[in-house]
Parts: C-alpha cells; sequence; structure tokens
C-alpha cells in the first residue's frame, strides 16, 4: 500500500532499471514483451498444458515481477496486462470462439500478505484488453486451494509436486453458473474452452495441476500463458 501511495505522489521511477520518469519505461517494456515464445519445462509434469511466456525470468523481467508482485507496485499492472496479452496473441492469435482466462490462485495468506491478487487482477484486465480486439474472452477465476500448501521458493521440483498434488478445486456449483451467465451476456455460447494465467513458470508443477482441476470439471485446457519463464527450467 505504501509503494502504491508513493507511486502516486513521486516522480515514478521504472522498475526494471530505476530511471525517472515511468513506472515502466518503453525499453524495458520493450524487453519484456519482445520474445514472446513456448517455454515448456524441460521435465514437463504430466499434464501441463502448452505453456508460452513472454520472457525468461531475469534482469528486467525478474525485477519488475516482483516489484508488482510483492512491493506492491500496482501501477505496474498495465504494463503487465499488455506482457500477457502479446503471449496470448503470438500462442493463439486472435481467437473467434469463445475461452475462459482463468488465472492461478494465490494462497488467501499470500493475497492478505501482498495487499492484492496479483495474477487475478492481471486476468481480469487482459481479458478486458482481449475482448476490445474482438476476442470473446471472459476471466473466469473459478479455482482455489482445497488445503494449505507451502510456500514453493526453494523447494526442488519434486517437492513442489508433493507440495502441490491435489491442491486446487473449482469452486462450487455457484460460482460455474455465475461464469455461465457472465460469458452468455458477453455473448460466449456454453462453456468455453480455459486458457490459464500466471505469473512465472517454473516446473510447470502448478499449472499441471490448475489444469487437473480443470479438467475434472469437464473444462479442456490447451494453452496456459505466463509473464515469464525460468531459464533452469525451459
Amino acid at each position: 500500500m505504501l509503494t502504491t501511495v508513493l507511486d502516486l505522489i513521486l516522480p515514478p521511477r521504472c522498475a526494471g532499471c530505476g530511471g525517472a520518469g515511468a513506472v515502466l519505461c518503453p525499453s524495458c517494456l520493450g524487453r519484456m514483451r519482445a520474445d514472446p515464445f513456448p517455454r515448456t519445462p524441460g521435465l514437463a509434469p504430466r499434464g501441463l498444458p502448452e505453456c508460452w511466456a513472454a520472457a525468461p525470468y531475469e534482469g528486467v523481467s525478474r525485477r519488475v515481477i516482483l516489484a508488482y508482485k510483492e512491493r506492491g507496485r500496482t501501477a505496474l499492472r498495465p504494463a503487465l496486462a499488455a506482457c500477457l496479452v502479446a503471449t496470448f496473441v503470438a500462442a493463439a492469435g486472435l481467437p473467434t470462439t469463445p475461452l475462459l482466462l482463468v488465472p492461478v490462485p494465490s494462497a488467501p495468506r499470500a493475497v492478505r500478505r501482498r495487499g492484492h491478487d496479483p495474477v487475478g487482477r492481471l486476468a481480469a484486465l487482459a481479458a478486458r484488453r482481449l475482448r476490445a480486439r474482438g476476442c470473446p474472452v471472459v476471466a473466469a477465476p473459478v479455482l482455489r486451494h482445497r488445503r494449505h500448501v507451502r510456500d514453493q521458493a526453494g523447494l526442488s521440483a519434486s517437492e513442489r509436486a508433493g507440495n502441490l498434488a491435489g491442491a486446487f478445486e473449482v469452486a462450487g456449483p455457484g460460482s460455474w453458473r455465475a461464469m455461465a451467465a457472465t460469458a452468455a451476456r458477453r455473448g460466449l455460447p456454453g462453456r468455453p474452452v480455459a486458457v490459464l494465467v500466471d505469473d512465472i513458470v517454473t516446473t510447470g508443477v502448478t499449472l499441471a495441476e490448475a489444469a487437473g482441476a480443470l479438467r475434472a470439471a469437464g473444462v479442456a485446457v490447451p494453452l496456459a500463458v505466463a509473464l515469464a519463464a525460468t531459464r533452469r527450467h525451459l
């Protein structure tokens, strides 16, 4: 919250390079969205959808994502949503078939600690921007944690798999009805296909578990898009 207030009252500095004049300068934004590409982890877990990310998780992209996610620089959201949109379009074009953008949920305690839901808010803004370009897309935050999970930072691939096994579920029937009603208002017939949205692809375990929960509810999940992916797992 304090960082958000300071962004409003002090001259902004770029979260990528520290330069004055913008929360994210054109050069750093260009570096973050210049190379959307399939970035599936080398040892992909079973059930992982095709993964695309805007950039490797290093340098500028790492600094910007951490500033947004952990340091409360929510003014970065429009620029990061633009990176997600560019990645989505590179992966899927501008589809005319109905789609849901489903954010991978943060743990409730992480949302409380950060004071915002970084991925959920990004998915909502990216969906609005895609609709403005003619895509029948709605954001659908229908996944939730079904049990407590440890912080993933520092865990190995096998530890992440154990930590997240069965960790997600689709919210109850009421959420599906609300989602269907929203889709109908947007002119989306039937139940759309889901595209997962996350901030960072590491081992792919989180996305695989999230996709599994959606598939168990009868929803196809062919694609996941993210802001960045770690190189050591590419």
